[in-house]
């Protein structure tokens, strides 16, 4: 594996699960594949999970561990080309990102959505400048469009704690106060769009997601028939994705906040969320902290899929 972007880059998903959880059952089994090999996880924007859960997963693998921060810990870099460089960003990262491509073997980029121009967040444009300069195998801990290790770590979680074979998973939007990326959501349906479960999507017109990203998923404008018969809740605020709303809130509407009432619906489902959570705007106290939550066995999740990715990278130097 060169690149971890999409869904698509695991190969079969079934496969990917099975490695993942051989991987939790004992996660130092392959250290000797991280030897003397480097990771450099770089970070445009703020970490918790993420930034650990990576970590952790590259020592497991025996790595040596660098990370960066850009926006506190370099120069400030320019993106664009041609642009005269007479103000506040010393460094351009077509230099940057061979250089940073020279000190290590594997890397990580987390660059969100901008939500300046639509075209140049949807073609991942910084995350591709690395894939294109650097030189080495490079997977994304979040872009501006996908998340797919926060993905692979749900899919993981959903198959632990499913009680059927098929069972059905509903991604609900939830109201909050800022407006945020697609990516979790997007990829979160790309992975359950390849899986094998029952998969709805709900949310309030005109929070439409990328159909690339939807394909053949239903989706359902009332939430609370979404949530029938439901096996795991999945909530996530996004903003808008059409053209002429691009990055705006159009509604933060309580009702659709998760709560007891709306879990009573669903077939004794488990919640889960991404973290971190605005409670009582996404979701009530009393259902994170009820025992369907599995939230933190999602979160705690994030290192195995990322230890498997990691894993499918060295094997290939």
């Amino acid at each position: 594996m060169k690149v971890f972007k999409t869904v698509k880059d695991l190969g079969d998903l079934n496969v990917a699960v099975k490695e993942a959880l051989e991987v939790k059952k004992n996660r130092f089994a392959y250290k000797a594949l991280g030897e003397n090999k480097t990771l450099l996880a770089v970070f445009f924007n703020s970490s918790l999970r993420t930034r650990l859960s990576t970590q952790k997963a590259a020592m497991n693998l025996g790595m040596n561990v660098i990370v960066l921060d850009v926006n506190q810990g370099a120069w400030r870099l320019e993106t664009e080309r041609g642009v005269v460089m007479d103000g506040d960003k010393t460094e351009h990262i077509l230099e940057a990102i061979p250089v940073m491509g020279s000190y290590c073997d594997i890397i990580g980029v987390r660059s969100f959505a901008q939500f300046e121009n639509k075209q140049d967040d949807y073609n991942e444009k910084i995350l591709n400048q690395f894939i294109q300069y650097s030189g080495r195998p490079v997977f994304s801990m979040e872009g501006a469009t996908t998340h797919p290790l926060q993905a692979f770590a749900d899919l993981i979680t959903i198959e632990e704690f499913k009680t059927k074979a098929r069972p059905k998973v509903v991604l609900s939007w939830a109201p909050h106060p800022k407006a945020l990326p697609q990516a979790v959501p997007n990829s979160f349906a790309d992975f359950m769009n390849e899986a094998d479960v029952d998969f709805v999507i709900t949310h309030p017109e005109g929070y439409e997601l990328d159909p690339q990203f939807v394909r053949g998923a239903k989706v359902e404008y009332n939430q609370n028939k979404a949530f029938e018969g439901a096996d795991f809740i999945y909530a996530k605020n996004w903003s808008a994705f059409e053209d002429a709303h691009y990055g705006q809130i159009l509604s933060k509407d309580r009702s659709w906040t998760v709560d007891t009432a709306k879990m009573q619906l669903t077939n004794d489902a488990f919640f889960m969320h991404c973290l971190p959570v605005r409670r009582n705007m996404i979701v009530t106290d009393e259902v994170i902290e009820s025992p369907k939550s599995i939230v933190i066995q999602e979160a705690a999740n994030r290192e195995i899929s990322c230890e498997v990715v990691l894993k499918r990278m060295l094997s290939e130097l």
